[in-house]
């Protein structure tokens, strides 16, 4: 339990950090939470999850919108369209990235990742490599072999509980940080 403490107070510390530094003195419509991945791999579920936490969360908030959740996943099939519709329905809004990610280094297996700048998705699978977000956080869900069908399996093998419990540290991270009531 207190690692669990540790990670949750750490995620909201970094988020908060990093949120305030990328918005300070700058006006933005809304703040988007881009959540990106699939439903149909475990380990690419962490932003799908992220998204349907969220949504419950901030169902009554304006000027936060959700974009991706377990119905309606964000991916690198999609993400074009996606992308073209925030850019007709938003006028200037910030974005934050939100997906899972693989790590060369094990032992940042069930870290969260809060950084400035957006990500490329699909990069542990050698896809698209799209790059959106104005801040990132990444569920480091495996490790990265640098072997796009290697990592494919890891993410398919992926522990449901980890990405559940990183999933459950953002989306109440976040709802901490950013709670208007």
């Amino acid at each position: 339990m207190a690692g669990e403490n540790s990670l949750y107070n750490n995620f909201v510390e970094d988020f908060a950090r990093v949120i305030c530094q990328q918005t300070a003195g700058k006006e933005y419509s809304n703040i988007i939470f881009l959540c990106i991945g699939t439903d149909r791999i475990t380990g690419d579920t962490f932003g799908p999850l992220v998204g349907y936490k969220l949504d419950i969360l901030f169902r009554d908030t304006n000027r936060i919108n959700v974009i991706g959740n377990l119905s309606e996943p964000v991916c690198c099939n999609n993400i074009d369209s996606v992308l073209n519709n925030i850019n007709e329905q938003f006028r200037n809004p910030f974005i934050v990235a939100i997906d899972s990610a693989l790590s060369i280094v094990s032992d940042n297996i069930g870290r969260i990742t809060v950084s400035d700048g957006g990500l490329c998705i699909g990069s542990g699978l050698d896809k698209n490599n799209v790059h959106i977000g104005d801040m990132n956080i990444k569920g480091i869900v495996g490790r990265d072999t640098r072997k796009p069908i290697q990592n494919f399996r890891i993410l398919q093998n992926t522990s449901l509980n980890l990405v559940m419990r990183l999933a459950d540290t953002v989306s109440k991270g976040i709802y901490r940080t950013i709670n208007f009531k």
